[in-house]
Formats: structure tokens, C-alpha cells, sequence
């Protein structure tokens, strides 16, 4: 799941009698984005079985550092949500900057509209260790906590709840630390490395990493990364992250290495 809030700043007007000055408008508040991508990897997991992603939303920033946004894109069944296609994240939080420090947090929340976890196979990510099965609508509830320094953040993301509805898995957590540094010209290189303690599932922990630059022209941001897990996806061993397509005729590794092409535009 994509998550880029933007910090907003308002300029307040200089009135000075008797002299109208000719100001720039300030910035608004509300933004929207929208991408276009290859294929969707939410924690270096492919959501999109290998195949291209429509993805976009919208953010609202508040200038006293308070912002909210929506984001979704189209998700394939096999990859943990059976009888949906669709994923919304809904979030807020707050934002502060302290020079070059700063300061997130906030609550996000992932929703599949149409899914039904169960019934369920033997290797579905929604049985836990001891083999007990969920049933209903899969979600997930986060909060998070993120400080920055100039181009490099780090974020610590909390389960309050199943994790994506898998039974036993509250407190599951996820490290990110990513970089972004702006080269001039348009040219910009990103890097990312994350890790994922999945509580009750030992066969589920992992780490990704990402390694990418972007070229903007005139608005809109090409993009191109490497992606990569270590994630236990053999499908002859019926490993956790062997994702099925939406029609269940084929089966992958969702976390093997891949290079990610993309096109997005915020505005």
C-alpha cells in the first residue's frame, strides 16, 4: 500500500495600506495523484499477481500539520482477498517539521470491498499456525509512528487488530526506513529497506528492499526500481507467500525480485 501524504504550508497575506501587491495564490490544500504501475507491491509483495495496477487518491493538508487521504487501487483475489478486487486505504494523522526534523503520526486503515475470507485453503493467508481459519471481510487497522531527517525517514506501523484478517496476529509490525534524494534536472533516486515481524506466523517474517530513480517531465514522474524479498514463497513447498491468480489456475512467488516501471502525476 502506497502512502505519500504531502506537507502543505499556507502564506499568510501582507496588507499594507494604500498598496495592493501582487501575491502568488497560496497552495491548495486538497491534492490528488493518480499512477499507473507495472505491477503493485505492497511490502515488496506483488498485490496484483505480477500484472499492472491503476492506483490514485487524494490528500487534504491542514496548516497546522493535521491531514487526511484516501488511496486504492485494483488487487488481484489470489493475493489474499477472495472475492474482491479492489483495495481503499483510508488515513489521517499529523505532521510537524522541526527544522530538518520531522515528525508523523497517524491512523490508516485498509478495506477490500466484496471479500470473504473463508473458506479457506491449507496455505491461505488467512490460517494461522494452529490452524485456526477467519471468516468475513478482510481489513486491517494500523497506527504509526515516523521521524525524518532532511531525505531519509524512518516509520514503525503497529497492528491494532488481525492482521489483515489473519486470526492471532494482532501487534504485527512493520519497520520502513526509506530515502529520497533530489538530483536536479528533474532527476531524483530512492532507496527503501523494510521488515516485517508477523506475530503467531514464524514462516511469514521477512524483509524488502527497493532501489529506484524518477525522471519528472513537466508533472508527471516517470519511474523505475528494483524490488526484492526474502520472503518464503516457494510454491512446491506450498510456502506462505505462493499467491494464486484471481481465476486460481496459476500460482506464483509474490516476493521474488522484479523491476517496477511507472508513470504518476500529482496535482
Amino acid at each position: 500500500m502506497r502512502k505519500s501524504i504531502l506537507s502543505l504550508s499556507v502564506t499568510a497575506a501582507l496588507l499594507v495600506p494604500g498598496f495592493a501587491a501582487a501575491q502568488q495564490p497560496a497552495p491548495s490544500p486538497l491534492t490528488g495523484n493518480i499512477t499507473l504501475i507495472t505491477d503493485y507491491r505492497f511490502r515488496g509483495i506483488s498485490q496484483t499477481f505480477d500484472k499492472p495496477a491503476i492506483q490514485g487518491g487524494f490528500d487534504y493538508a491542514h496548516a497546522s500539520g493535521l491531514y487526511a487521504g484516501n488511496w486504492n487501487s485494483n488487487v488481484s483475489q489470489g493475493a489474499g482477498f477472495p472475492g474482491g478486487n479492489i483495495e481503499m486505504d483510508f488515513y489521517g494523522g499529523y505532521k510537524k517539521a522541526f527544522g530538518d526534523l520531522g515528525l508523523d503520526v497517524g491512523f490508516l486503515y485498509y478495506y477490500y470491498p466484496g471479500t470473504d475470507a473463508g473458506p479457506t485453503t491449507p496455505f491461505s493467508p488467512f490460517n494461522n499456525k494452529s490452524g485456526d481459519v477467519h471468516s468475513g471481510k478482510v481489513d486491517n487497522k494500523e497506527i504509526y509512528i515516523g521521524g525524518s531527517w532532511k531525505w531519509l525517514s524512518l516509520k514503525f506501523f503497529d497492528s491494532i487488530d488481525d492482521y489483515f484478517s489473519t486470526p492471532g496476529t494482532k501487534n504485527t509490525y512493520y519497520v520502513d526506513l526509506s530515502g529520497s534524494y533530489d538530483l536536479g534536472n528533474g532527476w531524483g533516486v530512492n532507496g527503501h529497506f523494510g521488515h516485517l515481524k508477523f506475530k503467531g506466523m514464524s514462516n511469514a517474517d521477512y524483509s524488502d528492499w527497493k532501489l529506484g530513480v524518477t525522471k519528472d517531465l513537466s508533472g508527471w514522474v516517470l519511474g523505475a526500481a528494483y524490488v526484492d524479498t526474502n520472503a518464503k514463497g516457494s510454491c512446491g513447498s506450498g510456502e506462505f507467500y505462493c499467491f494464486a491468480n484471481t481465476s486460481g489456475t496459476s500460482v506464483k512467488d509474490a516476493g521474488k525480485a522484479t523491476v517496477l516501471l511507472s508513470i504518476s502525476k500529482t496535482f
